[in-house]
């Protein structure tokens, strides 16, 4: 819930740079300069990544060298590593902003107040945000993750107001799953 300490993905490897050990990221920052801001980042695996140097790429992109990584070999075997740094090693948000792993676990509610479920994920699959809301029931609901289907959040109520639409009240399945 709110307060808690999570994890925040900042990048992902998407492959080994050269034969030295560098790695490829794909980076979830607002720069890739941001990348060695917050310290040793570290893997879901606890495997720990000393960033020793950084440099942009194309887009997104950046070229990372870590303390533990000496060849391509061990580059390579980084493929798919996701990589975070805990929630309460980055700045506090400005107002109106928020991190997605802020969301995770936060009552899904109405426009009318009943509960839907709890926030499970935010994924984002290459055309926007998507949010997960788990049900009660066991199932989930995939929702576009824009103002208007969430126009609001409070964390500090631990909820945020979702204007479901109307396929989904109806229980027709539709594109929303």
């Amino acid at each position: 819930m709110a307060g808690q300490s999570r994890d925040v993905l900042l990048a992902s490897v998407i492959g080994a740079q050269g034969l030295g050990g560098a790695v490829k990221v794909k980076s979830f920052t607002a720069s890739v300069g941001s990348l060695t801001r917050y310290g040793v980042l570290h893997s879901k695996d606890g495997r720990y990544f000393t960033v020793t140097s950084v440099r942009a790429s194309k887009g997104d992109e950046a070229i990372l060298n870590f303390a533990e990584v000496s060849g391509r070999t061990e580059a390579e075997a980084l493929r798919g590593v996701e990589l975070y740094v805990r929630r309460d090693a980055l700045p506090a948000p400005a107002s109106e902003e928020y991190y997605h792993a802020d969301l995770i676990g936060l009552r899904a509610e109405d426009v009318d107040g009943r509960t839907l479920g709890t926030v499970h994920a935010i994924h984002n699959y290459g055309a926007g945000d998507v949010i997960e809301i788990a049900r009660t029931d066991g199932d989930t609901i995939l929702l576009p993750f824009t103002r208007e289907t969430v126009p609001k959040i409070e964390i500090d109520k631990e909820r945020i107001v979702v204007a479901v639409p109307e396929e989904v009240e109806t229980g027709e399945r539709g594109n929303v799953e």
